[in-house]
């Protein structure tokens, strides 16, 4: 079984040692190489759309230029957890997990007082989601109604985190890119601030388990190490900030 997981970065950072992990410069288009990283600019690459799709051009890139028979996401900040260095996953954890299932995902957010998309709405421009359903209801209104579940949904596997076989992942990306491109199209990107114009990725985590629950693929959870102190009060508060008083967001946590 071999396993690749690509760890999506824009700076030099502590990467898990274990060989699964292969370290991705993302949005490297126009920029020097990270030493010791892959840039996703090579070969087939959405690399200039980083500044729209995050982490999603580093997807991209493993999906469309890696061979391996299961392909992963993660973050420089966040990591699927286990007995590894740092509490990261390790290749043999990895594959026990896939033995189990072709798919696994980071474990549910919970939003507890809030649906998904309500969150999105309070915390962003909720107006997105809408153009989110256009798109879906016609070029594949087949996944409306497990869109519209979700939305009401209180939990959400989140941050494009994900380990899949080859085929699962093909039949995931080959269904999203498209749909986000045409989300894409229609969304008025005029006066956003660089966070704001980070909404591709952002829609995209919505549309996860949309596209899992519509295609019925059996998964597994794992838990995510965050590898940097986590500010849960300043989280916290900005939640329920958004919620209650119409503060959006402004930056990352």
């Amino acid at each position: 079984m071999e396993i690749t997981v690509a760890v999506a970065a824009h700076k030099p950072y502590w990467m898990p040692p274990d060989p699964m992990y292969l370290p991705v410069q993302v949005g490297a288009a126009g920029k020097p190489t990270i030493a010791g990283y892959e840039r996703d600019d090579s070969g087939d690459s959405i690399s200039s759309d980083n500044r729209r799709y995050c982490e999603l051009t580093g997807l991209y890139w493993a999906w469309r230029n890696l061979g391996a028979d299961y392909i992963g996401l993660s973050h420089y900040r966040r990591q699927f957890a286990g007995s590894g260095e740092r509490g990261t996953l390790t290749s043999a954890e990895a594959a026990a997990y896939l033995h189990r299932a072709p798919l696994v995902l980071p474990r549910l957010r919970r939003y507890y007082i809030e649906t998904v998309g309500g969150h999105y709405a309070h915390t962003f421009d909720g107006s997105q989601l809408d153009i989110l359903r256009d798109v879906l209801s016609e070029r594949c209104p087949e996944y409306l109604p497990a869109f519209d579940a979700h939305m009401r949904e209180r939990s959400a596997h989140i941050c494009n985190m994900i380990i899949a076989r080859r085929d699962v992942l093909d039949g995931y990306l080959s269904w999203l890119f498209p749909v986000l491109r045409e989300a894409e199209r229609r969304i008025d990107f005029s006066g956003m601030t660089p966070f704001e114009a980070r909404c591709m990725g952002r829609l995209s985590e919505r549309l996860q388990d949309v596209w899992v629950s519509r295609e019925g693929v059996s998964y597994v959870e794992c838990p995510v190490v965050s590898m940097e102190p986590v500010d849960w009060r300043r989280k916290a508060s900005s939640f329920l900030a958004a919620k209650f008083f119409g503060k959006k967001y402004g930056g990352s946590f």
